[in-house]
């Protein structure tokens, strides 16, 4: 199964993502930027903590055990604002709503993450955490990647704050209409 741990969005925050793409990818057009993104259905908005792939059922207990230990992180505040893309030069992969309040409590649950994941062989990110939203996933683009970057950096995006009360155990199963993300468990934040 292919698994992810994250959190999930409320639905006030989804929709106002949901939004926010639309309107970028109007503004992406009307600059004919000719960067084509694939944007993500609003039910699959969240913020990922580990992507851990396709793993085997015994994996996925491992899994599930270390997710299962209480949290030592409190219930949160979590805002998206601004956007931005991955890589940060070059042609773009990845468009993204950031997070502005809530940054330091999730790169906290990542570390509280890793400490519970390395010693089951899973290697540490050597990157730093950059706790986002991916609102689309782009294809090679016919136009300037600069030209797009433009555009998306004017992107004064606003979509709003929720509480972040647990971590979520989520199952992505591929389709031909595209990944389905499945909530399998859902573990409290220290109340």
């Amino acid at each position: 199964m292919r698994l992810f741990a994250g959190v999930e969005l409320d639905e006030r925050v989804r929709l106002a993502c949901a939004e926010a793409a639309r309107e970028l990818d109007e503004r992406l057009h009307r600059a004919r930027s000719g960067l084509n993104v694939r944007w993500i259905p609003e039910n699959n908005l969240h913020v990922t903590l580990w992507f851990f792939g396709e793993v085997s059922a015994g994996r996925a207990t491992e899994i599930t055990d270390r997710l299962h230990l209480a949290w030592q992180i409190p219930v949160f505040e979590l805002t998206l604002s601004g956007v931005g893309v991955f890589p940060p030069a070059g042609p773009i992969r990845i468009v993204w709503i950031g997070v502005t309040a809530g940054a330091d409590e999730m790169a906290a649950m990542h570390r509280e993450l890793t400490a519970r994941l390395v010693p089951l062989g899973f290697e540490a990110e050597h990157r730093a955490y950059h706790p986002h939203v991916t609102l689309g996933r782009a294809k090679e683009s016919a136009g300037s990647a600069r030209r797009a970057r433009a555009v998306l950096e004017r992107g004064d995006v606003q979509a709003g704050s929720c509480e972040i009360k647990h971590i979520t155990l989520f199952q992505s199963r591929l389709s031909p209409r595209g990944a389905q993300y499945e909530p399998l468990l859902r573990v409290p934040l220290k109340g």
